[in-house]
């Protein structure tokens, strides 16, 4: 008998395991939803309303079918089952019946044998429409007399109000500063457009491969508007070309799903780019209203806040945006006097719903930027002010929830306080200044700001939502080698949770060999791929099925050998540390299976009345130093360098976690300073990659990233969930840092030119704080 000696397999949990799509999608050999290919396949278009607000008269496809080559044209009057759909509010037509309530809502869709005679065939359905007054002013509409856009809302226009009420809501201050901020519509500009192919069964339902973010929800969804049972609508993941949330939403899962049961073919639908910023929902634009107070010595005494977000024309995710907005909107600080006010209302804009961030990246803005019109009126360094009210593990929010495990916020400020700054630019070398290689400016009207930022989010869905993930793990011997097979409905979005799901199965089994099948529905649901949840409640029930699956192996293995043995890096050993038999050949021909589900902790709703209760189960904490060079006659901003500090409790894959700190503060840039979707009075201004711009990789600096490991004691290994807090404290570093170099107000994000140059100024303004020169 021999002892065993320690052989640890690669790609374990605290290891930067290789992606096993990673060389498919650097060769551009992977395959996304849209292209999915079937024989005899048909393809599907939308016809989609140019009019915010209208009343449908009539619709006539009847020209669009004598097209040779379409095989249908479907309307409202076409759909078997509810012609209703919504996450958390049945609200939205699959296909419009009487109104459109948004620019691009669907109206009708068609199958034909090629693309460009589905699209010909669009143009041939007449539909006469008689045009009203939009409603799209938030504030307006929830106005006493404003125009009812979903008659079947006790709250008229408003979805949803939270209110919170913590100590006293009117308690007095040495130090009071207000401040109105707005927030534009943002969109997640994923590349990979909305597709996927529906293909017909022979037990009468529908098979369907689509990019998604929740395919149970989905199922439910689509069953529901077809009229099937759900075992009838089966749903497999396609390769996902990232999401941010928008694709928690249907686009054209039902339509595809009309069709193929329609024509009894298989029906592909893609999107185009401008097709996509119609398709999907987008951030909510907020108005918020802050009034902090203080002592003279910098104590936050009392913070009010009003939040009012833009729902647009259905109510998707808004009710639980809303609530995170305001559970989370007076940030990482202790306040013992909390008054906060949030909406989400209807409006005939676009439908906003998730997106990474989820409410707090609006209310983050806002109470940052008070943060620093407090430090100025004090005259206190900013990062001090923060660190003297900052949240610690112990404290409590507003809410009334205690934070139960770490929450070093002061710690995380000071790490990118103290980071070196970069060092100041070339003025020779214009790829150093704003303007880059266009040589758009000199170098003479050119200040440097640093700004910093610090944000809160919670982790995982909220308020007694039945939050879980379902595992099943396989054990089996195939060529002489143990082998093992994970399958979930976990949706991996670009994040890296196919190889979270091996390293947790490696850690757990000691087996090299993990193959994680594709996501369907046909195991139990994983939940969505969104609140930074996947590798807390997926993980969880991964490690959880691991457990059972090594519990039934030791108890096999004890049964055969005649004395008790565990599991040790893939060996089967007694007490003693010595080798008692392989997997092999205690397992044989047998196979363990077991499938797991698994929730974390409980979370309840919050009193409607006073907003208190333990509505989260978990908060995670960024901090950013944002360091910027700013053209302040030009308007033009170069962001320099980005310093980011993030507790992850433990990191599970750090190279992965790395990439989501720099994709996470990629995306807060945009917000800062260019990313906006323009819609006037209800039409959308700019729905391409042209007018509505994102980052590239000229536009993103260098990152410095400290990244912390003080585990949460609830959570699978300690992990926290990382992929949100990046793109919440960004942006108001960013914005802080430009406000340092110009002494500009700057209260709405993205900052535009002509927010910053000084039309007609023959002087430079005085910054607020000192200013490190360029030269």
């Amino acid at each position: 008998m021999s002892t065993a000696t320690r052989e640890t397999v690669a790609g374990r949990v605290g290891d930067s395991a290789v992606r096993p799509d990673a060389a498919l999608k650097v060769r551009g050999e992977f395959a996304y939803s849209s292209d999915l290919f079937a024989d005899d396949m048909l393809w599907g278009a939308t016809l989609r309303s140019p009019h915010p607000h209208a009343r449908i008269r009539s619709i006539d496809v009847t020209a669009a079918l004598t097209l040779p080559g379409v095989y249908a044209a479907l309307t409202h009057a076409d759909v078997p089952g509810e012609n209703r759909y919504g996450l958390d509010h049945r609200d939205q037509p699959v296909l419009a019946e009487d109104v459109v309530r948004y620019q691009g809502e669907p109206v009708a869709v068609v199958a034909a044998d090629h693309p460009e005679t589905a699209r010909r065939a669009l143009d041939r359905i007449a539909v006469d429409y008689q045009v009203l007054d939009p409603v799209v002013d938030a504030e307006l509409a929830m106005a006493e007399g404003a125009p009812v856009l979903h008659p079947e809302c006790p709250g008229g226009n408003v979805l949803r109000h939270v209110r919170i009420r913590r100590g006293d809501p009117e308690a007095t201050a040495e130090v009071v500063v207000t401040g109105e901020y707005r927030v534009g519509m943002q969109d997640q500009a994923f590349l990979g457009p909305e597709s996927g192919l529906a293909v017909p069964a022979e037990d009468g339902g529908v098979d369907l491969h689509v990019a998604t973010q929740w395919l149970h929800v989905d199922q439910s969804q689509v069953a529901h508007a077809l009229g099937l049972p759900p075992e009838k609508v089966r749903l497999t993941l396609a390769g996902v070309g990232g999401a941010f949330g928008a694709r928690e939403d249907l686009s054209m899962q039902v339509h595809a799903c009309l069709l193929a049961l329609r024509t009894r073919r298989p029906v592909k639908m893609v999107y185009g780019r401008e097709e996509s910023f119609f398709g999907h929902v987008h951030r909510h634009p907020a108005l918020l209203r802050y009034e902090h107070g203080a002592d003279r010595h910098g104590r936050l005494v009392s913070v009010r806040a009003e939040i009012v977000l833009d729902g647009g024309a259905y109510a998707s995710s808004t009710p639980a945006v809303v609530a995170n907005a305001a559970t989370l909107g007076i940030g990482p600080y202790q306040v013992p006097n909390v008054r906060m006010d949030c909406w989400g209302v209807y409006t005939n804009n676009p439908p906003c719903g998730a997106m990474r961030g989820f409410g707090a990246v609006q209310a983050c803005f806002a109470y940052e930027s008070q943060m620093d019109k407090l430090a100025e009126r004090l005259g206190m360094d900013p990062v001090e002010l923060r660190i003297r009210n900052a949240m610690r593990e112990g404290s409590t929010m507003p809410t009334g929830q205690v934070v139960d495990s770490a929450a070093p916020v002061a710690e995380l400020l000071r790490r990118v306080r103290d980071k070196p700054l970069p060092p100041p630019a070339d003025p020779t070398d214009p790829r150093d200044l704003p303007g880059g290689v266009a040589n758009t400016t000199r170098g003479d009207g050119v200040v440097r700001g640093v700004g910093y930022g610090v944000g809160i989010k919670n982790v995982a869905f909220s308020e007694g939502f039945d939050d879980y993930s379902t595992a099943r793990v396989r054990l089996e011997v195939l060529g002489g080698e143990p082998v093992v097979s994970v399958h979930t409905a976990a949706v991996e979005v670009g994040q890296g949770l196919v190889t979270v799901q091996q390293q947790i199965a490696r850690t757990e089994l000691g087996i090299a060999r993990v193959t994680v099948l594709p996501a369907d529905t046909g195991v139990g649901s994983a939940g969505s791929s969104s609140a930074s949840r996947q590798s807390y409640v997926t993980g969880g029930a991964v490690k959880a099925a691991c457990e059972r699956v090594r519990d039934t192996l030791c108890a096999l293995a004890a049964t055969r050998l005649g004395r008790e043995v565990g599991l040790v890096d893939g060996k089967l050993v007694t007490a003693d540390g010595a080798v008692a038999a392989s997997i092999a050949d205690v397992l044989g021909d047998e196979v363990i299976e077991r499938t797991v589900e698994w929730r974390h902790r409980p979370t309840f709703p919050l009193d409607p009345l006073t907003g208190q209760g333990n509505a989260h189960t978990q908060y995670a904490f960024a901090a950013h130093r944002a360091v910027v060079d700013v053209d302040v006659e030009l308007g033009l901003v170069k962001v320099v360098e980005l310093a980011c500090a993030q507790d992850v409790g433990r990191a599970i894959n750090p190279q992965a976690v790395l990439g989501q700190i720099h994709g996470g503060s990629a995306q807060g840039l945009g917000l800062a300073v260019m990313e906006e979707i323009q819609v006037v009075d209800g039409t959308v201004r700019n729905p391409s990659f042209t007018d509505y711009l994102i980052p590239t990789i000229v536009d993103m600096p260098p990152m410095v990233v400290d990244v912390l490991e003080l585990a949460d004691p609830h959570a699978p290994y300690g992990l926290r969930g990382v992929g949100e807090p990046p793109t919440i404290s960004s942006t108001p570093a960013i914005v802080a840092a430009i406000r340092a170099a110009t002494g500009r107000a700057l209260t709405r994000v993205p900052v535009r030119p002509d927010d910053i140059a000084l039309a007609g100024s023959a002087s430079r303004p005085v910054p607020s704080r000192p200013e490190v020169p360029c030269d």
